[in-house]
């Protein structure tokens, strides 16, 4: 295998790329150190989209593992030397050569962590152009004399299990859920919006300065401004801050032949039950903090909302109905309800969020709730229990953490229910742990179901829920049900 090594590195060496002598040197220069891939990180970062700011992580990630590994552990495990470069042009040699052990490639080892980070997440569109990158950087290893061919395979291979190794504790989530496409029912679309009604909560998504002096536009006007732009036929639909949502959107779902909607997950909440009782689709454009429903439909800006409309692509999802105990009728979720340290939990962690940060907001609201939280009482499916914190997903959810946000499917039938139930003590910093490492269910006393129905009974009285991240206190003796394919939306060209 050394002979066959050597053999192919005095190959590489002895080929002439015209134009890549000046290329590759300076492309391998500038991986030093994880800077190309750290630089593009930020990159992804700062375009606010969450497939690509997910990517940015897991490829940061990869190399975190990746890079300790490859240079603390293998070079001095196996103390390889160095390719002789005498067969090597000077003109491909304009840096000095490391003077560590060859074997394995850390260069190498860094590129293909954030190549196969970033391919677990982004689209093929970023994907393909950093594998390129990625693999571009790995053969400029060999081709400026800095390593042996195996050492570049070597490398790649480690720094490609890194990245996937992330899964064990962040499972990859899928672009977009799956939603049953209709084939009998029909919408007429217009090229200029004709019988759109959008209605836009202008109070989502904060802008960058003060109410009375805005600094810079929040994502609802954003969004309006694109849609007046694309759709100029489309009636626009201001709510005042007094106005009643629900109401809003029966009178416009009323006239409506498409109901679009502009804001974050609790204003779609209030559209959908409009759209689904007048029996007219739904578009939701993302306006809001997270957009959790649009983004799992694959609609993650205006643009892709606008296409999903053009494209006149209807499916069918799921809504969950949580009702008093035998009646028909309540208040409908898209997305979760959470009660007991779940609801307190979230609340922290989104009044954080803006200052910390997600995942630092997370560490602050875990430590605060986990120090102050008890138990409520309840009675779940006719048991007495004692829930400490508890999770309802419409479909089931994907990771295992206390809040969730993606899923692999919008009409599963299924309602994903998920309690931590205890005694008297609560074993917090256990279950600290497990929360902050997205693993709930290490949790004592965790248990996690599917199911059509679960029933509440709360005996000391109503209990608060956050359901689609609205708080709402509900009656004392709750049935939630699912509403299997009741509500029609719109699907852009990439959802299943």
């Amino acid at each position: 295998m050394g002979r066959v090594d050597r053999w192919a590195f005095d190959r590489v060496a002895a080929t002439h790329l015209p134009g890549l002598e000046y290329v590759l040197p300076r492309l391998s220069r500038l991986a030093d150190h994880g800077v190309l891939w750290f630089t593009a990180a930020g990159v992804m970062g700062l375009t606010g989209r969450a497939r690509l700011r997910r990517a940015a992580l897991r490829g940061s990630i990869g190399i975190a593992v990746a890079s300790p590994g490859v240079n603390m552990l293998g070079k001095h495990a196996f103390r390889r030397a160095r390719p002789v470069v005498d067969l090597v042009p000077p003109i491909r040699i304009r840096w000095k050569l490391p003077t560590s052990h060859a074997f394995p490639s850390g260069h190498s080892a860094s590129a293909a962590a954030f190549a196969t980070g970033v391919a677990m997440e982004a689209p093929r569109a970023v994907a393909i152009p950093v594998a390129a990158t990625a693999g571009a950087v790995a053969f400029a290893r060999i081709y400026t004399g800095a390593h042996y061919p195996g050492d570049v395979l070597a490398g790649v291979g480690i720094g490609a299990l890194a990245a996937l190794g992330t899964r064990l504790v962040w499972p990859a989530r899928p672009p977009v859920a799956h939603v049953t496409r209709t084939t009998t029912e029909k919408v007429t679309i217009t090229g200029d919006g004709q019988g759109v009604v959008a209605v836009v909560n202008a109070g989502s998504g904060g802008g960058g300065g003060s109410a009375a002096v805005p600094l810079l536009p929040s994502s609802a006007e954003a969004a309006v401004a694109v849609l007046e732009r694309e759709l100029p036929a489309a009636r626009i639909v201001r709510p005042g801050r007094d106005d009643d949502l629900v109401k809003v959107f029966e009178e416009a779902a009323g006239e409506a032949e498409v109901l679009a909607v502009v804001g974050g997950d609790g204003t779609v909440n209030a559209a959908a039950l409009a759209a689904m009782r007048r029996g007219v689709p739904l578009l939701p454009i993302p306006g809001g903090t997270f957009d959790h429903f649009a983004r799992a439909l694959g609609i993650e800006t205006v643009a892709d909302a606008v296409a999903a409309y053009r494209g006149g692509r209807l499916g069918r999802v799921d809504l969950g109905l949580i009702a008093p105990d035998g009646e028909e009728e309540g208040l409908v979720f898209l997305n979760t309800i959470g009660f007991g340290a779940y609801t307190e939990l979230v609340e922290r962690r989104e009044r954080l969020e803006g200052r910390l940060g997600k995942w630092p907001a997370m560490v602050v609201a875990a430590l605060r709730t986990f120090r102050h939280s008890e138990p409520v009482p309840m009675i779940v499916n006719g048991r007495s229990r004692r829930v400490w914190m508890a999770f309802v997903g419409n479909c089931s959810y994907g990771s295992r953490g206390p809040a969730p946000t993606w899923r692999d499917h919008l009409d599963d039938g299924q309602l994903d229910i998920r309690m931590v139930t205890t005694g008297s003590h609560v074993p917090r910093l256990r279950a600290l742990a497990a929360v902050l490492a997205g693993h709930l269910h290490v949790t004592p006393g965790y248990r996690a179901w599917h199911g059509a129905t679960l029933e509440l009974v709360s005996p000391d009285g109503g209990f608060r829920v956050a359901r689609d991240g609205e708080l709402t206190s509900p009656s004392t003796a709750v049935r939630i049900t699912k509403r299997p394919g009741s509500l029609a939306v719109f699907c852009p060209p990439t959802t299943r």
